[in-house]
């Protein structure tokens, strides 16, 4: 088959993202995910309503994405890295300690969390993963410009007595001034990236059903049409040639959807990153030009295209997953609408009296309609009594099966997102036994645990990423930094050759999620007495104790609460210190062996010579209103 031109090619990319907009649009994806960010954000009635009075708005969207969202990415994640081959086998541990620094000194996690908000809200979210390169020109001082001359003077020096016979063709000293620049390029930014694209930002192959069959995938990217032009990664040519269209982010287009809103916007230019997964080429073009920006190139990361895509639920054939609120949508405004119906109710048929009009005065009226305890109301006619001039208006009860209906929607709701009353902090009506509770709550962390599984293989792509981009652009010496068990740094040198290798990446399973102090304790105790029996006999005493203060307990130097080791009695006459009396065995005693069959008391876990001191044993069995161990 003929190869394709540069024009063919263009034509044929601006027909595919033609296409992807028509399907887009047939399928109302772009409308329904307007839809879901208006419902997260509050925005329940139609712009026509919004001048009537009394609309309530019942916000258990925005509950639902806020409870998920913090469960599942609220930590930085614990990166695991496994050898594909045995030779690399010893520098995976030195890969992972490289992989979570990267995570954690970049603040990959900001991003990554945006994107789960996406994959809760829009059903899916994209991480861009990439390399930064950005030079920035400034000027040399005078003392940097006279270092310039002089290494240039010696240098030509030394040539000069290498090479005498050369020496008179050799520049002279106003030359070599003329010829020392005033400008330098600096080195901004080197790096890896990771970043949130909007789900309105990604077009991709509409035959498509997963990211491993589509045959393309472009990014849209919305540029001042000045910045466009300075950008020197752009030919020349077409950059002169780029004109400001109607583009702008999806974000403001209800708001700018008119000429005269968009003369208020700084000029504009929809710019294309185009994949070519086929054939493994990257290309830039703008949306009205008939030429590349940046012709179709060899894919510039070895992993190929740069995106990586979270997906909540899955629907077989379907390239696009549904998120947790397009399930509850319309429950959510039928929450709205009979909320509202309540309040409208409550006040349609609020008390009101009957009155004679001509038996008050303006004084009276005046009286009789405040709100003040204990006014008094003058009557104008005195031919009627009391009891006659003023009466109640009979009250038409609001039926109570229209707020049982709002309970049932509000459990509907709880239902289908897998969120209970527990879950959003409310106390629920029905008092549960903590059986019931408990049963609740593991259905709950079920559909959570679900959630967690994708974003941590997606936090496990994302690393291996990252890592082959290290492997690939990095350059020189790069510092590492290391959390030691005593709580201090260790910074370690490493060179590209230093993670070289092939490896597998995978995410601690938990190590994103919040983890309840109340849990956290509970397991500390429920781990200590396990090992109960075990300790001082095959377990150390003083290491289970810091084991357990520091993980359980948060107690970041739980070294200071050990009891020091007693000093020894001097040795007798003669002896040798640190010698075993005469005539005794050399071999060191056994260890203590627990009791038969788990009777009698156990022998002290923790001695005097290095343990929990009796008063901090006494607090945290205050705390935790546990019983620990015998001691």
């Amino acid at each position: 088959m003929a190869r394709k031109s540069r024009s063919d090619l263009h034509e044929e990319y601006q027909d595919r993202l033609n296409t992807s907009r028509r399907w887009r649009e047939e399928e109302q994806y772009d409308e329904t995910w307007r839809r879901l960010r208006d419902l997260y954000r509050g925005k329940h009635w139609p712009m026509s309503t919004l001048a009537q009075r009394d609309l309530i708005t019942v916000n258990l969207a925005f509950s639902t994405i806020n409870v998920i969202a913090p469960s599942v990415s609220v930590n930085h994640p614990k990166i695991v890295v496994t050898a594909n081959q045995p030779q690399n086998k010893d520098r995976a541990a030195f890969v992972e300690a490289v992989a979570n620094y990267l995570w954690r000194h970049h603040d990959f996690r900001a991003p990554f969390r945006r994107i789960v908000k996406d994959f809760l809200i829009f059903g899916h979210g994209w991480a861009k993963i990439g390399w930064k390169f950005v030079e920035q020109e400034r000027l040399l001082s005078m003392s940097e410009r006279g270092d310039l001359l002089d290494q240039a003077v010696s240098e030509v020096d030394r040539f000069a007595v290498d090479q005498p016979d050369l020496a008179g063709s050799l520049p002279t000293t106003q030359e070599m001034v003329a010829s020392i620049p005033d400008t330098s390029m600096t080195i901004v930014e080197d790096q890896p990236f990771v970043e949130r694209i909007s789900p309105f930002d990604i077009f991709v192959d509409p035959e498509a059903t997963c990211m491993e069959d589509m045959r393309w995938i472009a990014q849209r990217i919305v540029r001042p049409v000045e910045e466009a032009e300075k950008d020197s990664r752009y030919k020349p040519s077409a950059r002169k040639r780029l004109t400001a269209d109607a583009g702008v982010n999806p974000k403001y287009s209800d708001a700018f959807d008119d000429d005269n809103n968009w003369d208020r916007l700084e000029q504009r230019v929809t710019l294309w990153e185009y994949y070519d997964v086929e054939a493994n080429t990257m290309s830039v073009f703008a949306e009205n030009s008939e030429e590349f920006l940046v012709d179709p190139v060899p894919m510039p990361y070895a992993s190929g295209q740069p995106f990586v895509m979270l997906r909540n639920y899955d629907v077989p054939d379907f390239f696009y997953p549904i998120g947790d609120l397009e399930a509850i949508e319309a429950l959510q405004l039928e929450l709205d609408k009979t909320r509202s119906q309540l309040m409208n109710d409550r006040k349609r048929y609020a008390r009101k009296y009957l009155y004679h009009e001509r038996s008050f005065g303006p004084e009276g009226r005046e009286a009789l309609e405040s709100d003040q305890d204990g006014r008094f109301v003058p009557v104008i006619d005195e031919n009627k009594p009391l009891g006659e001039t003023v009466m109640p208006l009979p009250q038409v009860a609001i039926a109570p099966e229209i707020y049982a209906y709002s309970d049932t929607i509000e459990d509907d709701i709880n239902t289908v997102s897998g969120i209970s009353e527990y879950a959003r902090g409310a106390m629920p009506e029905i008092r549960r036994t903590a059986t019931e509770a408990s049963i609740i709550a593991d259905a709950q962390n079920a559909r959570a645990a679900d959630k967690l599984a994708i974003i941590e293989l997606a936090i496990g792509r994302m690393s291996s990423r990252v890592i082959q981009l290290m492997q690939q652009y990095m350059t020189g010496e790069q510092m590492a930094r290391v959390a030691t068990k005593g709580g201090g740094d260790l910074y370690i040198p490493y060179e590209r050759k230093d993670i070289i290798g092939e490896y597998d990446f995978s995410v601690e399973a938990g190590s994103t999620q919040p983890m309840n102090d109340t849990i956290r304790k509970q397991q500390a105790i429920s781990l200590l007495n396990a090992v109960a029996p075990l300790i001082g006999v095959v377990i150390d005493p003083t290491a289970i104790a810091l084991h357990i203060l520091e993980t359980g307990f948060g107690i970041k130097d739980p070294q200071k609460f050990m009891i020091q080791q007693q000093q020894a009695a001097p040795p007798p006459d003669g002896a040798v210190a640190g010698a075993p009396p005469a005539g005794a065995n050399m071999a060191p005693p056994p260890p203590p062996v627990p009791p038969a069959g788990g009777g009698g008391a156990l022998p002290p876990v923790f001695g005097p010579t290095g343990g929990v001191p009796p008063e901090l044993v006494a607090q945290l069995q205050n705390q935790m209103g546990m019983e620990l161990p015998s001691f």
